[in-house]
């Protein structure tokens, strides 16, 4: 049966759900729970849940989307998988890590009743961060499910995730719903759909100006994109570009800039780009004026396919060079502000969805934390974090081995 691609609900991630509608479960003959096997250019599997959503959507997050090889919007087959339970999985970090059986019963516990194939990428979260593991091989061939007598085996030599893998997917940035939409029509349609806009007549956007205070999501907006259009993500900073020597910073520039073209389709992201190009009539300094030129020109020598678009980032938008503000260059400006009550709470699960948290209200301190912004958020999660890891500090202090499962699993967050 073919369904439509749709990003999954902030509290889905990591947990290979898959959402549908009842009228596919009867279709395909599902009960909540069963293993379905999704087929867009590679395969993956997920855990069939029931939604509201109509009949022709299915929500799965950026981990699922890359399995199957798929993006938002992108047309996949869906079928009820053969499942049986594994015997053995191996699996691979992306890097090196040092580990002990505890991480492994960890890591167990965390894929517990997950469907996998040969070659799929699960994401395990570890104190605020994301290690992608690799499933190397399975045991019996074909499409597994994690049971409590499943041997797992991780590899301490780390393999590379395939590429395209989403480090940053939409599943991740809280708060911004209408803003990703925006980004999207402007970024990912001409990339997928060039066709679209040849049609039409009209050439695509070339770039985008996100403005907001500090902290409110902008360079995660830009990777998520980058990320979930395949697209090559290359970062220009302001300091690495300057050089004492003449003309050299154009240079630089203008190397950048082939790249992306080379590595087409890409994303060039300018962050706090009123320090790089500043209004000309307010600067003193010749190199800074030649660097607005430079970026001018080569904003304007930009394909009009629209594989190659150029995401900026400003607190200041007024101190930005006029010239780079108008029709052809970028195009769009989005707003990316302070979040309100509602976004607070998005941003909160985001980063609390991996935290063991105990008769805690998350409504609460939403509630609490106007003005707060998305990065200051993020860091009142992580003091928590912290906070339950002080609790433990003496046993840490008393012996130098492994701490118990015990102390490990009786680790909470809680309102305290």
């Amino acid at each position: 049966m073919k369904i439509k691609v749709r990003d999954a609900y902030k509290s889905d991630y990591g947990r290979g759900i898959v959402r549908i509608n009842p009228r596919v479960f009867e279709k395909l003959g599902l009960s909540p729970g069963d293993a379905i096997l999704i087929e867009g250019e590679k395969k993956a599997v997920g855990l069939a849940w029931m939604s509201d959503e109509e009949e022709g959507i299915a929500r799965m997050d950026g981990i699922l989307r890359h399995n199957a090889g798929v993006s938002i919007d992108d047309t996949v087959e869906i079928s009820k998988a053969e499942c049986v339970p594994a015997k053995e999985l191996k699996l691979a970090p992306n890097q090196g890590i040092r580990f002990d059986q505890g991480f492994v019963t960890y890591v167990h516990n965390r894929i517990l009743n997950m469907p996998f194939l040969n070659g799929n990428v699960v994401v395990i979260e570890i104190m605020g961060n994301a290690l992608p593991l690799t499933v190397t091989n399975v045991k019996p061939k074909g499409v597994v499910r994690v049971v409590p007598e499943t041997r797992i085996i991780i590899s301490e030599k780390p393999q590379p995730v395939s590429e395209g893998y989403t480090a940053v997917s939409y599943e991740d940035i809280g708060g911004l719903k209408d803003e990703i939409e925006r980004v999207r029509e402007i970024i990912e349609i001409p990339m997928k759909h060039p066709e679209v806009f040849k049609k039409l007549g009209i050439t695509p956007p070339k770039g985008v100006l996100l403005y907001g205070p500090p902290g409110t999501g902008k360079t995660l907006l830009a990777k998520a994109v980058a990320n979930e259009t395949d697209s090559n993500f290359v970062v220009i900073n302001g300091p690495e570009l300057m050089s004492k020597f003449y003309g050299q910073s154009e240079e630089n520039l203008r190397r950048v800039f082939e790249e992306a073209k080379q590595n087409a389709p890409s994303i060039v992201f300018i962050d706090e780009i009123d320090s790089l190009a500043p209004k000309r009539g307010e600067v003193t300094g010749e190199v800074e004026k030649r660097i607005v030129s430079q970026l001018l020109t080569l904003m304007d020598g930009l394909d009009p396919r629209g594989d190659v678009v150029v995401i900026a980032a400003t607190n200041r938008p007024e101190d930005v060079d006029e010239a780079l503000r108008r029709p052809g260059r970028f195009d769009r400006e989005i707003e990316i502000g302070m979040p309100d009550k509602d976004s607070r709470k998005e941003i909160l699960q985001v980063h609390t969805r991996s935290m063991p948290l105990e008769d805690v209200d998350l409504d609460h301190y939403a509630d609490i934390t106007h003005g707060y912004s998305g990065a200051d958020l993020a860091a009142l999660c992580r003091e928590a974090g912290m906070n339950a890891l002080r609790r433990i500090v003496p046993d840490l202090k008393k012996s130098d081995e492994i701490l118990s499962k015990e102390v490990i699993e009786n680790l909470k967050i809680t309102d305290e």
